[in-house]
Parts: structure tokens; sequence; C-alpha cells
């Protein structure tokens, strides 16, 4: 597979098969992404691998948060708070497109939010990865975080994998950098999702839109 290839089948995928995905095959995939470009040098990422037993305690433990109603300080603003146009409205419709996928209305509320839950549980998948970043570190290493992350769903896609990067789990950064023992200077960035896409699940089946060129690219000649 050629990158152009990765880079236009690489989605979200929420729907994961049971499968279990080899230990030695997501190291090698996470170590070969450190390839990423990095300021300075600096390669600000930390990851944690989480497969197996490690995992059903995981999603166990936020089985249980949930359905507690517990909720923590988000670790940063997932989206800004006062989010315009067109980004708003591009926000709106993947969120619409998706829930019209799986046949829940916007009038269903408790549906959207048990499905919204399903991110908790990484849509099935049998592994998962957690980034988390030193606190010193500001926007200019968080986009390095973005290009690592980038490398992994692309080496993933390679490999035969698929993935779903999560934001979401910035919401209970207390949880899983506790989970993780990770130490009190860095914080959560983000999860991912990994695993064998389960082709049957619905929501597999929305391909995203993207703008056209000409609202975002402007030649200089």
């Amino acid at each position: 597979m050629n990158v152009t290839d990765a880079v236009a089948a690489r989605r979200s995928v929420r729907g994961f098969q049971e499968r279990p995905v080899d230990p030695a095959m997501l190291k090698t995939i996470v170590t070969r992404a450190a390839r990423a470009a990095t300021g300075g040098n600096l390669q600000p990422w930390h990851v944690d691998l989480v497969t197996g037993e490690s995992l059903a305690a995981l999603k166990a433990a936020m089985m249980a948060t949930l359905m507690a109603g517990e909720t923590e300080e988000p670790a940063y603003a997932i989206y800004p708070p006062e989010l315009t146009a067109p980004y708003r409205d591009r926000r709106f419709a993947i969120g619409e497109a998706m829930y019209a996928q799986i046949g829940i209305p916007r009038e269903d509320k408790a549906a959207r939010r048990l499905w919204f839950a399903r991110n908790f549980q990484f849509f099935g998948a049998p592994a998962a990865l957690f980034c988390t970043v030193d606190r010193q570190m500001g926007p200019p290493q968080w986009a390095d975080l973005g290009m690592y992350l980038q490398n992994v769903m692309l080496l993933a896609v390679e490999a035969g994998l698929a993935t779903c990067a999560q934001e979401c789990w910035a919401l209970y950064p207390e949880t899983i950098t506790g989970f993780l023992e990770t130490p009190a200077e860095r914080m959560l960035f983000c999860g991912m999702a990994i695993g064998y896409e389960d082709e049957a699940e619905p929501a597999n089946r929305l391909r995203s839109a993207r703008a056209p060129e000409e609202e975002w690219l402007k030649v200089h000649m």
C-alpha cells in the first residue's frame, strides 16, 4: 500500500471485531510512528498501549463511572466554546450524518447518550492507545502529537487495522491517568481505539465529507 492509498483509506471506525490484535504488531506500529516530524526533535509524545485484561478492567471501570453519572474536569476544551461558522456547521453536520446512519433521530436524546457512551468502550475494539504530554508543552508540541498519531493511523491501515482517534477521553483525565499511573507532570491528550473493522456495523458506512479546496486553498505563483 502506498501513502496515497493509506491516506484515502483512513477513517474513524466505530465498530470493531472481537478478534485480538497481536501486541507485537501494535508495538511495531507505535514505534515506527515515532519518525513523525517534531520541532526541535522534542518528541513530546508518551504512549500507553492497553489490551487484554487491562483493557477489560478499564472498560469495566468506565462503565461504572458512567452509570454512576460521575464527571471530571476536562483536561482541555476539545472544541472552542464559541465555535463559529463554517467549523460549527461542519461539526453539526457530521454529528447529524452519524446519527442518521445508525437510525437515531435528534429527539431521542437517551439513545444518543447511549451511543456516545460507546466511545468509552472503544466501540468494542480489542486494543487501545493513550497519548499523554508533558504539561510544559504548548500548541507547537501538540501539533507534533497530531503528526505522531496520524502516522499511527496510517501504519495501522497498512497493517490491515482500523482506528478511531478519541479526544473524548480528555473528559475523564483523572480516571485515565490514575489507571495508567501517569506521572503528575503529564496530561492526557487523547485515546485511540485500534482493531479489525466490523463491516456489519452501520456506523462504519459513514464517509465524512471534506470541504472543496476553494474554501481553504490559496496558491501563490
